[in-house]
């Protein structure tokens, strides 16, 4: 994202005097520590508000922003938190500074209702957007030339990046990590924060059954099986025999169970596992798309391309040198399979 050894600026807009506790939260958590040593660069955070002075959390805990709009004239991420008053109007200040910031190239993400911010100032028109689940439909209605789906937990459009809601932001911002310095930054930021690695943003915002029940152990040994075993050939067929199911009730069970589809989810294992080894070791390409289980490289090649925007030897290039971000066209990281 930057050739320079200066810090990053990160900055998270609070907007109409209410700041999300959680969002703010989990910004500070990526962007607020030093984290040189998994290879991200220094952050340089704070909170943007239009009026600085007292901003109260919807905790009701109360902050002192002292950073104004003037802010993200500089800022190379810009993080725009839930929003609180959708039925009032977005002051056309903030929108005009947005608009600045993805003139200029910065990058913006966007959590829960916060996308009605990013939609206000027209930068997700004829784009695809998230929201949380709860407010999807009105975001639809009120900005129709936004392409909302209201189904996963992020998309990626580049230097748009929208998050559904509360836990989602922090998949959202691991997805910025991973996407711009590196499976092994996302990784050790995720252990850091004890949290998965990675869940791709086509999964479901909410499952049907989220309670678990004893074949939910099962299926959580099974998945644990497949992550051991990625270079082998897995079917559905394969995994519902060693969950002890029929086909059909298997993938009804992990859908209900993980919101995704079991194809969706290995090939979101296999890529993950083909990103470490990029970055890792020197094995050839060939070699990689074998061990995580890809027919051929030239098929690994054009579901890496697809789902990463960059080749297999573009995201090595990146990631193995600290180079600069590989400009790519928009993975889809939000497509449902």
């Amino acid at each position: 994202m930057t050739g320079t050894d200066r810090p990053l600026v990160v900055s998270l807009l609070a907007g109409d005097g209410v700041l999300g506790a959680f969002g703010l939260g989990v910004a500070a958590e990526v962007f607020g520590y030093d984290y040189t040593r998994f290879g991200m660069p220094r952050f340089d955070f704070a909170v943007v508000t239009d009026r600085p002075g007292i901003v109260r959390t919807d905790t009701g805990l109360a902050l002192y922003v002292e950073h104004g709009l003037e802010r993200l004239a500089v800022s190379d991420i810009v993080l725009v938190t839930a929003w609180e008053k959708l039925s009032a109007p977005v002051p056309a200040s903030v929108l005009d500074a947005l608009r600045a910031v993805h003139a200029r190239g910065g990058q913006i993400v966007s959590h829960c209702t916060g996308a009605f911010v990013v939609a206000a100032a027209g930068l997700l028109d004829g784009k695809r957007a998230t929201t949380h689940w709860r407010y999807a439909g009105e975001l639809a209605a009120r900005y129709p030339a936004v392409d909302v789906d209201p189904r996963v937990l992020y998309v990626d459009e580049g230097r748009i990046i929208s998050g559904a809601g509360t836990a989602s932001g922090v998949d959202a911002l691991l997805h910025l990590v991973r996407r711009e310095w590196g499976a092994a930054a996302a990784n050790g930021l995720a252990r850091e924060m004890v949290v998965p690695p990675h869940r791709d943003g086509g999964q479901a915002q909410y499952i049907d059954e989220p309670v678990a029940r004893c074949e939910d152990d099962l299926l959580g040994l099974v998945l644990d099986w497949a992550r051991a075993h990625l270079a082998e050939d897995i079917s559905v067929e394969v995994l519902a025999r060693r969950a002890l199911m029929s086909p059909r009730s298997f993938a009804r069970r992990f859908k209900a169970t993980t919101g995704t589809t079991p194809h969706a989810w290995l090939l979101a294992q296999r890529l993950a596992a083909a990103e470490a080894l990029l970055e890792g070791s020197d094995a050839p390409v060939e070699e990689i798309a074998r061990l995580v289980g890809f027919g051929t490289a030239a098929g690994f090649r054009e579901q890496f391309s697809r789902r990463r925007g960059v080749s297999p030897r573009a995201y090595r290039q990146t990631f193995r040198t600290g180079g600069a971000h590989v400009e790519a066209v928009p993975a889809g990281a939000g497509t449902a399979a």
